[in-house]
């Protein structure tokens, strides 16, 4: 399918924003202001509220539990970015309440773009993927109604939502959006390396995870509100995948101790909860996103990006 870039048409729009102030949503924010979008981003706090009329945005009070509030905020937009996620719910132990809180929220935005054809843009991951070979946007998660499939099945409603006339897209993003400032699972590897003085990895540690540069990411949600095809999957990935032996060399040497094998018996006592997705391997391919959008990742890579030594600064991710 052609697809037309907007901006060189000189159509602009009013964008709505979930997680307007988050981790990518504190980068996508001023990459659409750039572009000449207006921007509406929703603001839980006053914090929040004060960060994005700094960027350049309006302001729309409210929680993923406000419904209305994000119907209305939709049917006044030109189109919509859900990147809010109850993380602090879902990391807390309770991921089948964020889950269901964003399912709410997705149809409520979906219900109110039905027949208008405008964008909607839902932030995904890339869990329920197979496991052990390349995934490309062509592969659909597998769901078995459990908690954590309950995400994937959210993405798979929002696709669902072309046949009711929304120009819907999925962004599956890597498991590590990194860059200065992320306080995600690199920093919880280098906080549970300085608290056990070893940085560990599970078995041989060839196992990869995709990574993305946070601004590549940014840059890809734009180009998919601006002109991704309706029903459209798109990766956020800028490598494939980043063996996590490597990931714990770099980590070890800049703490200056010692990188070793930790057998997976021995994982979730090492790492606590984040030893049951450390030993996964899940390489994912961009090829199909690259070519439909001309997104070309331009920012540092993860290995680079550990070397600049930001993550070392950083206060304990596990406190």
């Amino acid at each position: 399918m052609a697809v037309t870039d907007i901006n060189s048409l000189g159509i602009l729009m009013r964008i709505f924003v979930t997680g307007a102030s988050g981790w990518i949503g504190s980068a996508l924010v001023p990459e659409l202001v750039e572009a000449g979008h207006q921007v509406v981003g929703l603001a839980r706090s006053e914090a929040s509220a004060a960060a994005l009329a700094a960027a350049g945005a309006d302001v729309v009070r409210g929680t993923l539990d406000d419904l209305d509030t994000l119907g209305g905020a939709a049917a006044a937009s030109d189109g919509v970015v859900h990147l809010a996620f109850k993380h602090d719910l879902a990391f807390g132990g309770d991921f089948q309440g964020a889950a269901e809180a964003d399912r709410r929220a997705v149809d409520a935005l979906g219900d109110v773009l039905a027949g208008t054809d405008r964008p909607f843009v839902l932030a995904s991951g890339v869990a329920g993927l197979q496991p052990g070979r390349v995934s490309t946007e062509r592969d659909m998660p597998l769901t078995d109604g459990s908690p954590v499939s309950a995400r994937s099945e959210t993405a798979l409603a929002v696709l669902a939502l072309a046949s009711r006339g929304v120009r819907s897209s999925v962004v599956r993003l890597s498991p590590t959006c990194h860059g200065e400032g992320d306080a995600g699972f690199m920093a919880m590897l280098v906080a549970v390396a300085r608290a056990k003085g070893v940085s560990g990895y599970i078995g041989d540690g060839a196992n990869r995870w995709p990574a993305v540069h946070r601004l590549d990411a940014a840059r890809l949600f734009r180009l998919a509100v601006e002109r991704a095809p309706a029903g459209t999957v798109l990766h956020g990935v800028a490598e494939e995948g980043v063996a996590i032996r490597d990931i714990a060399e770099v980590i070890g040497r800049h703490l200056d101790v010692p990188s070793a094998s930790v057998a997976p018996e021995a994982a979730a006592g090492h790492f606590a909860w984040l030893g049951g997705l450390l030993g996964v391997d899940v390489p994912v391919s961009n090829t199909l996103t690259r070519e439909l959008l001309d997104w070309r990742p331009v920012h540092p890579g993860l290995i680079e990006d550990l070397d600049k030594g930001h993550y070392f600064s950083l206060p304990d991710a596990t406190s």
